[in-house]
């Protein structure tokens, strides 16, 4: 495994910049309120993954190696709707921290928050809209709605200890991997040559957004809450059960007792995450976001035409597991 791996943004390191600076113009807003909390959002930064993401797929497929205007609108799209959803996640999961900092509804209070999340989603609906490819949008639009499925799914399964691991596995697909997937996709329809078979990508797409997902519900049970930016632990006390949750179930039947008397006492959550500790649950977990991530290489491997570099698509797959370092 490639240690402390970088995120491979050197070929489009000006795209990246770029994409920071359009953002702040594409979020706009007359009413200051609604300004400054879809600003609160864009403060925090992060590391831009789903952009990187979408700009290094635009470069690979590309002949001449470079990315067309509508795919860089593409990628600053993806990563307003991106965020737009953490605004009524944040709100949804009750966390008041987001990368470190407070978080919308944190800062001005509920009812603000909805709405800069709304205001979000309906720019990004606007500049979609404005990028004329109805293959595109439909596309694209999928993902808002599989954002509200993916929450109701992961609602309805709330503290429930019969969920399955497909259970999981949908749930993330919803709530996470089908932005990926489907920016994937739709990078692929913008480029003019249309050389490379869409739902590849797609896939490509879906398996490592699956695999971050699996790797972010692992950091939230093994990492600090400075480490994570965010309160640790916060998905076992949401009811949001994962898969290192999952695959420590049958072990420890204590387990079931915690989880319906929904963790309500100050300790329930640490004795979890020690149970879980005590398994080998945490590896397993580990080992299903590799076959994710294995089922991508192999994906992006197979897209051969002549000249063609795919380290960069490749090196995303092992940052995506080298999170753990």
């Amino acid at each position: 495994m490639h240690q402390y791996l970088n995120l491979p943004i050197k070929s489009i390191k000006k795209e990246l910049n770029q994409l920071n600076n359009n953002l702040n113009k594409m979020i706009t807003a007359d009413n200051p309120i609604l300004y400054a909390a879809a600003e609160q959002l864009f403060i925090a930064g992060g590391k831009r993954i789903r952009p990187v993401i979408i700009l290094n797929t635009a470069k690979f497929i590309s002949l001449n190696k470079t990315i067309s205007t509508k795919q860089q609108r593409l990628a600053e799209i993806t990563e307003i709707i991106h965020t737009a959803s953490l605004v009524h996640d944040d709100i949804i999961d009750n966390c008041d921290t987001r990368r470190g900092i407070n978080t919308v509804h944190n800062v001005f209070n509920n009812k603000i928050a909805v709405l800069a999340g709304d205001f979000l989603f309906a720019q990004s609906s606007w500049y979609l809209a404005n990028l004329n490819h109805l293959s595109v949008v439909k596309t694209i639009s999928k993902i808002i709605t599989d954002f509200a499925e993916g929450e109701i799914k992961q609602g309805t399964k709330s503290f429930d200890n019969t969920i399955s691991l497909n259970d999981y596995t949908e749930k993330s697909f919803y709530k996470t991997a089908s932005l990926i997937a489907c920016s994937c996709k739709a990078t692929v329809l913008l480029d003019k040559t249309y050389s490379y078979e869409a739902n590849n990508f797609y896939l490509y797409g879906k398996h490592i957004g699956l695999a971050f997902q699996i790797v972010d519900d692992i950091l939230d049970i093994i990492s600090t809450s400075q480490e994570l930016g965010k309160p640790a632990g916060l998905d076992l006390k949401n009811g949001n059960l994962t898969a290192p949750l999952i695959f420590t179930l049958n072990k420890y039947k204590k387990l079931y007792t915690l989880i319906d008397k929904e963790f309500q006492f100050k300790n329930d959550i640490n004795e979890a995450i020690v149970i879980i500790k005590q398994t080998n649950s945490i590896q397993k977990a580990k080992d299903l976001a590799v076959e994710h991530i294995q089922l991508a290489i192999h994906i992006i491997k197979e897209q051969k035409i002549s000249n063609k570099n795919n380290i960069d698509l490749i090196l995303i797959c092992y940052y995506i597991l080298n999170r753990f370092n």
